[in-house]
């Protein structure tokens, strides 16, 4: 994901002078040629990310559409008030692009490791939000969040889904349980653990890449009395969206995702997926016991 993502914003810079793309040092050799090419529109504030999204700020206010990029934990959670004040309290938008997700940096420690971003983006409103499962969903993202003038928040992932689903910006169905099955949604690149971990259950199984705006229209439509949430950042991220939407109807709702506890602990993604009961064989066994009482 993080090499197409270079690829297109070097793209974009050329096809587009009305990029613009800000760094704090991450990615910064590999957007060394397009710097040469573009300096006037290629910044590295280097490891300063508050001013990172204040340039993003100012270069919005000329005009420009800036892409900003860094880890999430240094973009979102570092910079969140500059989010706040120098691109929403401005009245101007941007994209931003992450890397490290909630735990792809395991083995730097809690300090790359971000799986609160996207709630963070929900006390703010009015930002998009994209995550994509594939590389072959993120340049097709990036190309139509700069084309606009709003708010993108792109969070990309070294974990990826065997399969793409470009166009999955609603909900889209990969498979149909019976009439009234319970629903699971997953989101990103959970989907073929998710996969993995229903396929006993009789259930339906939705897939998106944009969780904000939420497919509410298409979660109505999909819903029956109980639906589960795969969410690979901080767990019941969507409940909220989800339990307004299904106000007006008995309903259960299950919200699977990084679990609150800081772990204090290294290893890779594949440990932490499997720590947070993420991997298919922790999504099966909490699946299973919300949907099938006793089973355990």
């Amino acid at each position: 994901m993080r090499d197409t993502f270079v690829g297109t914003s070097t793209a974009l810079l050329a096809e587009d002078p009305r990029t613009a793309l800000v760094l704090a040092d991450i990615s910064a050799a590999d957007f060394a040629p397009a710097a040469r090419r573009h300096p006037d529109r290629v910044l590295n504030v280097g490891i300063r990310e508050q001013l990172m999204i204040g340039v993003a700020g100012g270069l919005a206010l000329t005009g420009l559409r800036p892409i900003v990029h860094s880890y999430a934990t240094f973009l979102v959670d570092r910079a969140y008030e500059q989010i706040k004040l120098d691109l929403d309290h401005q009245g101007v938008g941007a994209v931003l692009v992450s890397v490290g997700a909630s735990y792809d940096a395991a083995r730097s420690g809690r300090t790359h490791q971000s799986p609160g971003d996207v709630a963070l983006f929900d006390t703010l409103g009015r930002w998009t939000v994209r995550v994509p499962g594939h590389p072959s969903e993120v340049a097709p993202l990036l190309r139509s969040a700069v084309a606009q003038d709003g708010s993108v928040y792109l969070r990309l992932s070294s974990q990826s889904n065997t399969a793409g689903h470009p166009g999955a910006d609603r909900l889209r169905v990969l498979r149909r349980g019976t009439p009234g099955a319970p629903l699971v949604v997953a989101v990103g690149p959970v989907l073929d653990a998710t996969l993995t971990a229903v396929a006993a259950l009789d259930v339906t199984v939705a897939y998106t890449h944009t969780p904000r705006p939420f497919d509410t229209a298409g979660l109505r439509e999909l819903a029956g009395r109980e639906v589960v949430l795969v969410e690979p950042y901080l767990a019941g991220t969507s409940a909220r969206v989800v339990a307004d939407a299904l106000a007006d109807r008995p309903h259960r709702l299950l919200g699977l995702g990084v679990t609150e506890v800081d772990l204090h602990r290294y290893g890779d993604p594949a440990d932490h997926a499997r720590w947070h009961g993420l991997d298919a064989a922790g999504l099966c066994r909490s699946i299973t016991a919300f949907l099938v009482p006793g089973a355990g």
